[in-house]
C-alpha cells in the first residue's frame, strides 16, 4: 500500500502546473453549451478530453520556453503566480459546473425539450478525470517511447536531432498502430455487425404480395437482398388508400424500387438492375420520378419521400440503391468513394434511359439526398453532363459539411444574408429553407432547374468545420438560427470538438432539429422543387398537421414497425 501511495503520490507531483491551468480553462469551456443537448456521460468524456489537450498545450509551452533558454522566473514568484492562477481557474470551473444546467436547458429551450433540473455535476466530474488520466497514460507512454528511441540514436548523432527523430518515429509507430491495427479492427468488426443486421429477416414485413411490386413474385430482386433498410423502404409507405383519405381525391399507389448491396457484385451491375427493375414496373410512365441517395446504412427518411407522394397523389416513382452497410459517419470514414461510385453509377443509369424518352411523355427527374446522401447525389450529376437536358431539379437535406456544391453556394452567398439560410443571387437556381420556410418569397420565378437545400441550424453535421478550431464560424453571427441556444460562444479547439461531439448525436434531437427533419418541413420543400399547383394554403396546412402528428407517434414507438429505426444510417 505504501508503494501505490509513493507511486500516486509521484505522479501527482509530477503534473505540471501551466498544464493543469490551462486544462482547468479547456474544461471549463467545454462545459458551455454548442448545438445539441448533451449526457452527463458525453460532457464529462468531453470535458476530459478538452482538460487533457489543455494539459498537453501548457506542457508544450513550458518546453518551448525551456527550450528556447528564455528567462525563467524565480522559484517564488513562480509559486505565487501558479497558486493565484489557480485559484482563479477553481473558481472559473466552479462557477461554470454550477451553470451547466443552465446552459443545457438553454439548448433544451428552443428545441421545445422538457427541462433537466441537474447536469449532474459531480458526475460530470468523475468521468472527466478518467478520460484525463487514461489520455495523461497514454501521453507518458508516447514519451517513453519516444526517449527510448531517441536513446537508440544518440550513438549515432547529435542529441537534439535524435531526440527529433525519437518523436517522429514514435509518432508514426502510434499512428500506425491506431489507424492500421486498432481502428481496422474495429472497423471490419462494425462491418460485420451492420452487415449482420441489414441480413435480419423481421417477419413483421413479409414479402409483397402484389407481384408487380419491388421484391415480388414478379420483381427481378430479391426480397431477401433488399436488406432491413430495403425491405423497410419497400414495405413502408403511404397507399393510394391512405393518400386519398388525406387528399380527399383520387390516388394510386406510389411505386418505389430498391436494389440492395447484395444483389450484385459491382455498382454498375446494380444500378443496371435498379433500371431494369423500375422499367418492369412502367416508373417512367409516372409523372415524378426521384433517384434517391440513402444514407451509409441505406435508410431512406419516410419524413422525405411519404411526403412528395402525397403531395403528387401517388403519381410518383422513386429508386435508391444501397452503397454500404455502415452508417453515415463511419462509411464517410472508411469508404467515401463507395457512396460517390454508387449514385453516379444509378444516376447515369437512369438518366442515361431518360434521355431516351420524348420530352413530352417522361416523367419529371428530381434528385434526393439525407445526410451523407445529400453530398454523394451532389455528386451523381455533373452540370456539364446534364446541361444539355437538364434534370428538374433536387432536394438535398441536411447536406454534410465537406458537400462541395454546398460549400461552394454558401461562401459565394449575398451579403447580408446568414449563413444559416442564406440567399445565393436572385433565388433563381438555389434556395435555402429552414423550419420556417423559405428565404425568398414564395411566388419568386425559378429558372429550369429547381434545388433546394432544406437544413437546421442546429444541424452539427451540416455547419461542422474542422477550421472552426481557431475561428469563430459564421453562422453563430447574430441573428442567429431559431433553434440556436443564445448562450453559444465560441473557444478556440474546444468549440471545434463540441461540434464535433454534436455530429456523433445530431440523430439525437427531437424531429425538427439537430440532424431530424420533419415531414411539415419537406412540404414546403417539396412544393417549391417540384412545382405543386393543386393544393391550397389550407389543404398544405392540414398536410402538414397530419404527417407530423402521424411521423411523431410512428417514431415513438407507438404504431408498431417503425420506418425511424434506422434513422441514425
Amino acid at each position: 500500500m505504501k508503494g501505490l501511495a509513493w507511486f500516486f503520490r509521484r505522479q501527482l507531483l509530477s503534473l505540471s502546473g501551466v498544464g493543469l491551468i490551462l486544462g482547468a480553462l479547456f474544461f471549463a469551456a467545454a462545459l458551455t453549451p454548442t448545438l445539441i443537448p448533451r449526457s452527463y456521460l458525453t460532457q464529462g468524456a468531453l470535458a476530459g478530453g478538452c482538460f487533457a489537450i489543455g494539459y498537453l498545450a501548457g506542457v508544450l509551452w513550458r518546453r518551448l520556453w525551456h527550450y528556447l533558454e528564455l528567462p525563467e522566473p524565480s522559484a517564488r514568484a513562480r509559486a505565487i503566480a501558479n497558486a493565484l492562477a489557480a485559484v482563479g481557474c477553481l473558481l472559473l470551473v466552479i462557477v461554470f459546473l454550477w451553470r451547466t444546467t443552465e446552459w443545457q436547458n438553454s439548448i433544451r429551450s428552443v428545441m421545445k425539450m422538457t427541462p433537466v433540473e441537474t447536469a449532474h455535476p459531480l458526475k460530470v466530474c468523475v468521468i472527466a478525470i478518467v478520460t484525463f488520466v487514461v489520455l495523461l497514460a497514454l501521453g507518458r507512454l508516447f514519451v517513453l517511447v519516444a526517449r527510448f528511441l531517441a536513446a537508440r540514436k544518440r550513438r549515432l548523432m547529435p542529441r537534439r536531432i535524435a531526440n527529433v527523430i525519437g518523436v517522429l518515429v514514435a509518432g508514426l509507430l502510434f499512428w500506425a498502430i491506431a489507424s492500421n491495427i486498432l481502428v481496422r479492427m474495429a472497423f471490419n468488426a462494425l462491418d460485420s455487425s451492420f452487415r449482420e443486421l441489414d441480413a435480419l429477416h423481421e417477419p413483421e414485413r413479409p414479402q409483397p404480395t402484389d407481384p408487380g411490386r419491388t421484391g415480388g413474385a414478379a420483381s427481378l430482386v430479391n426480397w431477401r437482398e433488399l436488406g432491413r433498410t430495403g425491405r423497410r423502404f419497400i414495405a413502408s409507405g403511404p397507399t393510394a388508400t391512405d393518400i386519398g383519405a388525406i387528399t380527399g381525391r383520387p390516388a394510386q399507389d406510389p411505386l418505389r424500387v430498391y436494389v440492395g448491396l447484395g444483389s450484385r457484385d459491382t455498382a454498375q451491375a446494380r444500378a443496371r438492375l435498379a433500371l431494369d427493375e423500375l422499367k418492369r414496373q412502367h416508373g417512367f410512365d409516372r409523372k415524378i420520378l426521384i433517384v434517391i441517395t440513402p444514407t451509409g446504412t441505406g435508410w431512406i427518411d419516410p419524413s422525405a419521400i411519404d411526403t412528395v407522394e402525397y403531395l403528387h397523389h401517388g403519381d410518383v416513382a422513386s429508386v435508391a440503391m444501397q452503397y454500404s452497410y455502415l452508417n453515415s459517419p463511419l462509411s464517410l470514414l472508411f469508404q467515401p468513394e463507395y457512396g460517390a461510385e454508387a449514385a453516379r453509377a444509378l444516376f447515369a443509369e437512369i438518366y442515361g434511359y431518360w434521355t431516351t424518352l420524348p420530352k413530352e411523355k417522361r416523367p419529371k427527374l428530381y434528385l434526393h439526398g439525407l445526410s451523407l446522401g445529400a453530398m454523394n447525389s451532389e455528386k451523381s450529376a455533373e452540370l456539364f453532363e446534364t446541361i444539355g437536358d437538364p434534370i428538374a431539379g433536387a432536394l438535398w437535406s441536411g447536406p454534410p459539411f465537406e458537400s462541395r456544391i454546398w460549400r461552394s453556394v454558401i461562401a459565394n452567398r449575398n451579403p447580408g444574408s446568414p449563413a444559416w439560410l442564406p440567399q445565393f443571387r436572385d433565388g433563381r437556381f438555389v434556395r435555402f429553407m429552414n423550419q420556417n420556410g423559405p428565404t425568398v418569397p414564395v411566388d419568386a420565378p425559378w429558372g429550369p432547374m429547381r434545388i433546394v437545400y432544406l437544413q437546421y441550424a442546429s444541424d452539427a453535421i451540416t455547419f461542422f468545420a474542422y477550421r472552426d478550431a481557431y475561428r469563430a464560424p459564421a453562422w453563430m453571427s447574430a441573428p442567429r438560427g431559431p433553434d440556436v441556444s443564445p448562450e453559444l460562444h465560441w473557444y478556440p479547439i474546444v468549440t471545434m470538438l463540441q461540434l464535433a461531439l454534436d455530429m456523433a448525436v445530431a440523430n439525437g434531437t427531437p424531429m425538427g432539429f439537430g440532424h431530424v427533419y420533419a415531414p411539415e418541413h419537406y412540404v414546403d420543400a417539396w412544393v417549391a422543387v417540384t412545382d405543386v399547383r393543386d393544393w391550397s394554403a389550407d389543404a398544405l396546412a392540414r398536410l402538414k398537421e397530419q404527417l407530423a402528428a402521424k411521423a411523431r407517434k410512428t417514431s415513438a414507438g407507438d404504431a408498431g414497425d417503425d420506418p425511424y429505426d434506422d434513422r441514425g444510417g
